[in-house]
């Protein structure tokens, strides 16, 4: 079999869903399925993803209009023996469903959160202009498709809420991440040698706003001003130009020296930061399935997140973390409770931890889910 994944850029500085992609087609590699990737961003940065990478580009605005890449379509889907679309709202989905319709071609779309609600309530305006969309662009590329796929449970219920009409074939076959190339921790305190033999909670992800990195930043100062031997990691790139304010909300809670900017990680610099925290917090207001969790437990470090991470209920329930609503006091709750935690139960979470991402995150058995669901098609 053959597949074919769509997905705007595979920049790993966009997030979780880019590494996702490529940890995807690596699993298919490792199964004997053919994969290939197209991608409509020009600015493309070099990415080993062990199979054919194509750039049909430009993609012009927000839409990521790129006439380019229907061409590309018309000239290579019959190769294929499905689609594969990540992310909606763009003009990728609307291209790829012309293309697997005209050729008879089934598709399938991970709207990646894209229907949560919380943008619905965050951005009414957008919401309006997404509303005048939906019926006439964006429903019909759902409503086609083999199957719509969620990451989660928690994401499938809350994409039924958003727009109408929303009748599709709805699949939850979770998403996953890579497991950590042995042990690199030293890897991250060779490249930021200030953190050597420093104890430290760790926020990896983009600077934005739906992150939470105001509030953690606040509630560290809160939860943690006593404890002079814990310090916080910041890293990820910031694309929002918020890391300015940022710094100087670290300067007002007096926290700044103990509050440490590294910018965007990757490779064995990024799985060491993973692995050197004493624990990985992320108390985003809203974050679809977050692989940026799932890579933090595979590398057995216990998580602590908010109840807008969508696998909370799963954090919960294995135990390898602690929850709290997203807002200040909450995040000055899990900053406690992980610190009242004594270090024989810190040590059974890591061990879960580490249980918990075979069972549910390894990318092996997400591509296999995928896979089945073309198979079942397949003449």
């Amino acid at each position: 079999m053959r597949l074919l994944q769509i997905v705007p850029t595979l920049d790993p500085r966009s997030g979780g869903v880019a590494n996702g992609v490529v940890e995807l087609a690596r699993a298919w590699t490792a199964c004997g399925v053919h994969s290939e990737i197209v991608v409509v961003d020009a600015r493309q940065r070099c990415v080993d993803a062990g199979v054919p990478v194509h750039v049909a580009a430009p993609a012009y605005g927000g839409y990521a209009f790129a006439p380019a890449l229907a061409r590309w379509l018309a000239g290579h889907v019959g190769r294929f023996d499905g689609l594969v679309q990540h992310g909606i709202w763009q003009y990728p989905g609307v291209a790829a469903r012309r293309a697997a319709l005209r050729c008879r071609k089934p598709y399938i779309v991970f709207p990646h959160g894209m229907l949560d609600p919380w943008f619905k309530r965050t951005y009414p305006a957008k919401h309006i202009k997404k509303t005048l969309y939906w019926r006439c662009g964006q429903y019909p590329v759902l409503r086609d498709a083999r199957a719509v796929c969620f990451t989660c449970d928690e994401e499938r219920s809350a994409a039924r809420t958003s727009f109408w009409p929303n009748t599709w074939r709805e699949e939850t076959v979770g998403f996953g991440s890579a497991s950590p190339p042995g042990a690199v921790a030293d890897a991250f305190v060779r490249a930021h040698p200030a953190l050597a033999g420093r104890r430290f909670a760790l926020f990896l992800g983009r600077l934005h706003e739906k992150k939470g990195c105001d509030l953690l930043l606040d509630a560290f100062a809160q939860a943690c001003r006593d404890d002079a031997t814990l310090d916080l990691v910041m890293a990820g790139p910031d694309q929002t130009g918020w890391l300015a304010a940022l710094r100087e909300r670290a300067v007002a809670a007096g926290i700044a020296q103990r509050v440490h900017w590294t910018g965007h990680l990757e490779g064995d610099v990024k799985w060491g930061a993973l692995q050197a925290a004493e624990v990985f917090i992320l108390p985003s207001h809203q974050e679809n399935f977050g692989v940026v969790v799932a890579e933090a437990l595979a590398c057995g470090t216990p998580v602590l997140v908010s109840d807008k991470v969508n696998i909370w209920r799963e954090v919960d329930s294995d135990g390898v973390g602690f929850v709290a609503p997203d807002t200040l006091d909450g995040t000055v709750a899990l900053l406690r409770r992980w610190r009242a935690t004594p270090e024989h139960e810190r040590d059974a979470m890591r061990r879960r931890a580490r249980a918990s991402h075979a069972q549910r995150y390894a990318m092996p058995a997400v591509a296999q889910r995928v896979f089945a669901l073309f198979a079942a098609v397949a003449p």
